[in-house]
């Protein structure tokens, strides 16, 4: 049986938390989030659409772990492309730290197809009030390594693939019913904006019911870089690996901290600069 959690704000259901989804193995199961929606009730998420059935709302999910894809569909191979491959692991849910509307924490292991553990992780999603418009999404975690060995983590970009497609780690598959915007402080456009490293990421798009919605991201790591899609699909990414390889040494963790101001209407630069640094309360 599926298992979900709900994250809300003031008593407002702002998230699903889908735990422990019975999916096809190929679609790369995991925890994600679908449908999230902003405070006015815009869904700002897609899931199981039909260009990539694969993308769950917003997730973690990383295409290359050592040598096992938890991203799903097909794996990017050097000199051949995209092979379906039995190659598929799944993220799975060990055990539960804390389950409050206002903020979850649990202990996951990322396995390969045989269910050997390649990395475990603890996982923190917490929802904020920010202003009678927003609210924020902060998303922590730490992977963690086997004591007994590294683990590198790669992307299709790192596997020999063109076209900035350096995409795993912290994704989001919005929901646009009109072609979608992306922007940060200083540049515009998917060319513009995929690969770079600016300290705050801007996405504007409509929901199913045409309202606009505004999403500022924030928190890249040391490395990380944004990986945008506009003209195939709406989407976004923390990319970890986005132009080489990440390895994560024996016996040692990588975190991440991220947040995601979900907000309704259609915000010009200055909002979204100022929405990228408050604090929610």
């Amino acid at each position: 049986m599926t298992q979900e959690e709900q994250l809300s704000v003031d008593g407002v259901p702002v998230a699903r938390y889908v735990v422990d989804p019975a999916i096809d193995p190929r679609h790369g199961p995991r925890p994600y989030l679908h449908p999230v929606r902003t405070l006015g009730g815009t869904v700002v998420t897609d899931a199981f659409p039909d260009d990539h059935v694969w993308h769950l709302g917003a997730s973690l999910a990383v295409q290359d772990v050592g040598g096992s894809n938890l991203w799903g569909g097909r794996t990017y191979v050097r000199d051949t492309g995209y092979t379906w491959r039995d190659d598929h692991g799944r993220i799975a849910h060990t055990r539960w730290e804390s389950r409050d509307p206002r903020r979850l924490a649990h202990r996951l292991q990322w396995r390969d197809r045989a269910a050997g553990v390649l990395l475990t992780e603890r996982r923190e999603l917490a929802a904020r009030r920010v202003d009678e418009r927003a609210w924020a999404l902060d998303v922590a975690y730490t992977l963690t390594a086997p004591a007994d060995r590294a683990v590198t983590l790669g992307s299709p970009a790192t596997n020999g693939r063109p076209g900035g497609a350096g995409y795993g780690g912290f994704f989001w598959r919005a929901a646009s019913a009109t072609p979608a915007r992306v922007w940060t402080a200083t540049d515009e456009g998917e060319d513009a904006v995929n690969g770079s490293a600016a300290p705050w990421l801007a996405f504007g798009g409509t929901g199913p019911d045409a309202s606009a919605y505004t999403l500022v991201l924030a928190g890249l790591g040391p490395g990380d870089r944004w990986f945008v899609r506009t003209a195939m699909y709406p989407g976004i990414c923390v990319a970890f690996a986005f132009d080489r390889p990440r390895v994560i040494p024996a016996g040692t963790g990588r975190a991440g901290r991220h947040r995601v101001v979900v907000a309704d209407g259609a915000l010009d630069r200055g909002a979204c600069a100022a929405l990228a640094v408050v604090e929610p309360v």
